[in-house]
C-alpha cells in the first residue's frame, strides 16, 4: 500500500530511522558525534546529498541501464558530495576540519546509496524528494541528539555553550569512541523499549517493519535474477 506524502516523510524520523532502525551510516554516527555541532553538520551534509541524488536518479531512472545502475548512482552521489565538500571548506572551515574525511566518505554511505536503489530508482520525483527529506531529517536528528548527549554529559556544554558549571575534569569516556558505542546502545535500547511499550498498549507484539529485510534491496542481487 502506497504511503501518503506526510507518512513518506515521517517514516524516516521514527519507523524507518536510518540509524536506529536500519542501522545504516554507523561509521559517521559513531565517529563525528562528539558534539551536537558536529552531528548537526554531518547530518545536514548527508541530507543535501540525499536530496540531490534522489532527485537526479528519480529523473533519469528510466534512462539508466540496469547493468550499470550502481556505478551511475555513485557518480551522481559523488557529484553532490564534491559540492558539499567545497562549500563546507569555503564557508564552514571549522566544521570541515572537525568532520574531516567523513564528508568525502558520504559517497559510500549506505543510507544514500540504499535510498537511491531502494526508492529513488522506483518512484516519482516528488516521492523521492520527500523520502530524502524524511530520511535526512531522521539521520540529522539522531546524530544531533547523540552528539548533544555526549557533549552535555562529557563536558557540560551544548553547541559549545555551557549549561552547567564547567566540569573540573571532563568525562572523557563519552568523548571517545567507547562512549559513542555506549550512548548509541542506550539510544537503541530506548527506541526498542518505546516501540514495545506502544505495541503492548495496542494489544500486539512489536515486530520490525517487514520492508526492512533484504528482499526489498537489489544491490547484491545478480542481474540475471532481476
Amino acid at each position: 500500500m502506497s504511503l501518503s506524502l506526510p507518512q513518506e516523510f515521517s517514516k524516516g524520523l521514527w519507523r524507518e530511522n536510518p540509524v536506529l532502525v536500519l542501522a545504516l551510516g554507523l561509521c559517521p554516527t559513531l565517529a563525528v558525534t562528539s558534539s551536537a555541532t558536529n552531528g548537526l553538520g554531518m547530518g545536514l551534509a548527508t541530507m543535501f546529498v540525499l536530496l540531490g541524488s534522489n532527485t537526479v536518479i528519480s529523473l533519469v531512472r528510466k534512462a539508466i541501464p540496469k547493468q550499470v545502475r550502481i556505478p551511475c548512482y555513485i557518480v551522481v552521489i559523488a557529484t553532490f558530495v564534491t559540492v558539499v565538500g567545497m562549500v563546507t571548506e569555503a564557508y564552514f572551515p571549522a566544521i570541515d576540519q572537525a568532520l574531516g574525511i567523513f564528508i568525502p566518505l558520504i559517497v559510500v554511505n549506505c543510507i544514500v546509496l540504499g535510498r537511491a536503489e531502494a526508492f529513488a530508482a522506483r518512484n516519482s520525483i516528488v516521492r523521492s524528494v520527500i523520502d530524502a527529506l524524511g530520511m535526512g531529517a531522521g539521520f540529522t536528528l539522531t546524530l544531533m541528539l547523540l552528539g548533544g548527549a555526549r557533549e552535555l554529559l562529557g563536558s557540560g556544554t551544548l553547541f559549545e555553550v555551557h549549561l552547567a558549571a564547567p566540569w573540573e575534569n571532563e568525562f572523557m569516556l563519552l568523548k571517545l569512541a567507547p562512549g559513542a558505542f555506549i550512548m548509541l546502545g542506550l539510544f537503541l535500547a530506548a527506541m526498542n523499549w518505546i516501540n514495545a511499550w506502544r505495541a503492548r498498549r495496542q494489544g500486539r507484539t512489536y515486530r520490525p517493519p517487514p520492508e526492512m529485510d533484504c528482499r526489498h534491496c537489489r544491490i547484491c542481487r545478480p542481474i540475471s535474477e532481476e
